[in-house]
């Protein structure tokens, strides 16, 4: 990990395009503001860690779910 210090107004850029500022230092927190292409995304952690294990969960597929299917696929022909 790097670990930098960084002021008020001072940046950090990441590869070419990516560029981390920051904005306000008030006590123990700091506002940063990250300036990059749209097709970068950038989440908070806890929101990022929230949409994986929601699409973790709903990946999961249960034994009734499967059983559910096959009785379809027989009723329908499609086995």
């Amino acid at each position: 990990m790097l670990v930098l210090t960084r002021k008020a107004g001072e940046s950090v850029v990441i590869g070419d395009d990516v560029v981390v500022r920051v904005l306000e230092v008030r006590g123990d927190v700091v506002r940063v503001g990250i300036d990059a292409p749209r097709d970068v995304r950038v989440h908070r952690q806890e929101v990022f860690e929230a949409v994986r294990d929601a699409n973790l969960a709903s990946a999961v597929v249960s034994d009734d779910a499967v059983t559910a299917l096959q009785g379809l696929m027989r009723r329908t022909g499609t086995e």
